[in-house]
């Protein structure tokens, strides 16, 4: 976009000879400042105008330009044309002034948004003992950095605690809610000696907030989330499960879903059933990956509508290590879905490394 300007100039200085007396192209100069103003700014605007004022002159003094005889500098028609030419400059000018303001306040706003999803969501350390993680991110707003997708994970006295979890909703009050859990979490993660008793305290937290905020919209909004427990020691999974999609355990001989079907109601929502919390244990091996994820990968869909075959693709990249895995994940569903995504996507990988073989001893002969 920023040679446009003069690509235009040179193709109408190669049409200038070729057309008749009648048909002077040196009248299209006209729209030199327009064309400048789509990316630079009023400087450089102000400039391309006095710059095709003066190339209309030139063209039109010109005796020999498409054929003249004589040259039409201050004839009339001419005379309009440098008219023409400074008020579309004038108003070229004012348009590339607005639009580099507008560009400024979006890079602000970005920033800004930058700096809150960092906030937010944080980026999980890449090692937490003797487990590897990786996180991925995608919204489905191009220009949005937040939403109310959300992940977390956090080193305790019990083993590491992580959170994935989705938000009812859209738009800022997504977010809000999104923030207060993540609050909830992070600060409950490391008092309460039990998931049960860790996702409970959040739920409790979410419902007073949910008081607090009052209206009917509020109190029906809900997050489905998904509590974990790793301990490295004892080698066990341990998994709350409120509403959300089920984690997946990843094996080199297989790939499958960590659901008893006994999920609890989504946060914000407990209060109605009264249920306690059920817990999952499954046993952890050296070499196996959990993966924890939102909906939106699932319903992630193609131009046939089909949904996107989560486990399918993972007993493909199931030798893949964590970040190479959400790569391949990132790129698989930007393709599935052509680049459209409807939904904010959040995934979590955690992997216990299989235990390194080491190498025997030298003999003295070497």
């Amino acid at each position: 976009m920023r040679w446009l300007p003069v690509f235009y100039v040179v193709a109408l200085l190669l049409l200038e000879p070729m057309t008749p007396v009648d048909w002077p192209v040196s009248f299209a100069l006209i729209a030199v400042p327009l064309v400048t103003a789509f990316a630079h700014g009023p400087v450089v605007v102000a400039g391309a105008t006095a710059f095709a004022i003066l190339l209309e002159g030139i063209l039109a003094g010109t005796p020999c330009c498409a054929g003249r005889a004589v040259g039409y500098l201050w004839e009339r028609h001419y005379v309009a044309s440098y008219i023409c030419t400074a008020l579309v400059g004038v108003l070229g000018t004012i348009l590339a002034a607005h639009r580099t303001h507008r560009e400024r306040t979006l890079a602000d706003v970005r920033f800004v948004a930058d700096i809150a999803q960092r906030v937010l969501l944080r980026p999980v350390p890449h090692q937490i003992g003797s487990l590897l993680l990786e996180s991925l991110y995608l919204s489905a707003a191009a220009e949005a950095r937040i939403g109310g997708d959300l992940y977390e994970a956090v080193p305790t006295g019990y083993g590491v605690r992580l959170l994935i979890g989705d938000v009812r909703g859209k738009g800022l009050l997504a977010v809000e809610t999104a923030a207060a859990l993540l609050g909830a979490f992070r600060e409950a993660a490391h008092d309460e000696p039990t998931l049960p008793a860790l996702a409970d305290r959040v739920e409790t937290s979410m419902n007073r907030r949910a008081m607090l905020l009052g209206g009917s919209e509020v109190g029906e909004r809900f997050v489905t989330a998904v509590f974990a427990e790793i301990t490295t020691e004892a080698r066990v999974i341990r998994v709350v499960n409120c509403g959300h999609p089920p984690p997946v355990l990843i094996r080199s001989t297989e790939v499958r879903e960590l659901d008893n079907g006994r999920s609890a109601p989504p946060l914000n929502l407990g209060m109605l059933v009264g249920e306690p919390y059920h817990v999952d244990a499954y046993a952890l091996r050296p070499g196996d990956q959990l993966l924890l994820y939102t909906d939106g990968i699932t319903e992630t869909r193609d131009a046939a509508g089909a949904f996107y075959p989560l486990l399918q693709r993972l007993r493909s990249w199931r030798t893949l290590p964590p970040r190479e895995l959400l790569h391949q994940l990132h790129d698989d569903l930007l393709a599935h879905s052509g680049g459209r995504l409807e939904d904010d996507i959040a995934a979590l990988a955690v992997c216990l490394p299989a235990a390194r073989r080491s190498a025997p001893p030298a003999s003295p002969g070497g």
